[in-house]
């Protein structure tokens, strides 16, 4: 935390929000460091406005969200401040630290929501078919890419896997996402057959210790970082002639997404797949196949034809 802030009555209360963050609430490290640091932002500006931050009200809120703008920033980044700022007064307000949410009625309307790119299913099989797979690095990362494309992982999911993830008699890996929460995922024909050989014929080279947990491990014997995968799949993607600025691990996870809808796969199901806590999250993705609508539609309803 910013040495500005330490020391007051503040910043305690700041520390103790975000240790409920991170144990009660299980959020990432990353997460956390972002609702710090927009808490944070907002806490200078009442220094500099002369306000207590414990004491504002909604009139207060508003003007710091137009200092924000005029600074520039977007509607959704806005929201994303409301959205810290919202947590934060309700953790005061059970606490009874505050009367009343100052946030309670602010609205920020974020825009038209950003909708996800997705690659097609043969720019998904040129990808995967770059790796050079008569090489032990290429074994990996062909294994890698059939997982993350072929379960939808995040690249945080993938890259943390552990080898006690696995579950090939059942066909299964465990997958722990956002908050903690953890889920089963069936793993693919292709996957299967890669895993089957990266974990016979290659990872047995990579390891300094016997005792490593993680299921990839770079040359180094460590596992991969999400810069490096990121940087592995450009590099891939390069070669599949697909745009740079059209590709990026979470790509893989739209485009796992947006062909199991495309195929007639119902929306609790790629919820749960994706592991997201929410349906709403995933209602994104129905924007992607118009067609499928008009399938669905001619196939079901009685005045379709």
């Amino acid at each position: 935390m910013s040495a500005t802030f330490s020391g007051t009555v503040l910043a305690g209360w700041l520390l103790d929000y975000l240790e409920t963050l991170r144990v009660e609430r299980g959020l990432a490290e990353r997460t956390v460091r972002t609702y710090e640091a927009d808490l944070l932002a907002y806490a200078r500006w009442c220094t500099q406005e002369r306000c207590d931050p414990l004491a504002a009200g909604a009139r207060d809120v508003r003007a710091y969200l137009r200092a924000l703008e005029r600074r520039g920033l977007s509607a959704r980044s806005r929201a994303r401040h409301v959205a810290a700022l919202r947590g934060f007064y309700r953790f005061l307000l059970r606490r009874d630290r505050i009367r009343s949410d100052p946030t309670e009625l602010i609205r920020v309307r974020e825009g038209r929501r950003r909708l996800p790119r997705a690659l097609s299913v043969a720019q998904i099989e040129r990808l995967l078919a770059q790796p050079d797979t008569t090489r032990p690095e290429g074994v990996r990362d062909r294994a890698m890419l059939e997982l993350a494309y072929g379960c939808g992982l995040r690249v945080s999911e993938l890259v943390g896997l552990q080898l006690r993830d696995l579950d090939l008699q059942d066909e299964l890996v465990r997958v722990r996402g956002k908050g903690g929460r953890e889920r089963l995922v069936p793993l693919p024909g292709e996957a299967l057959r890669w895993l089957d050989r990266y974990l016979r014929d290659v990872r047995p080279g990579c390891r300094r210790s016997g005792s490593e947990p993680g299921l990839f491990l770079t040359r180094l014997g460590r596992p991969p970082s999400r810069q490096w995968f990121g940087k592995l799949l450009a590099r891939y993607a390069v070669r599949a002639g697909i745009p740079r600025e059209r590709i990026s691990p979470h790509v893989l996870r739209h485009s796992f997404a947006t062909h199991l809808l495309e195929a007639d796969a119902d929306l609790r199901s790629v919820q749960a797949l994706l592991g997201h806590a929410r349906i709403v999250t995933t209602e994104v993705y129905t924007h992607v196949d118009r067609a499928r609508l008009r399938r669905v539609y001619d196939l079901h309803h009685p005045r379709a034809r």
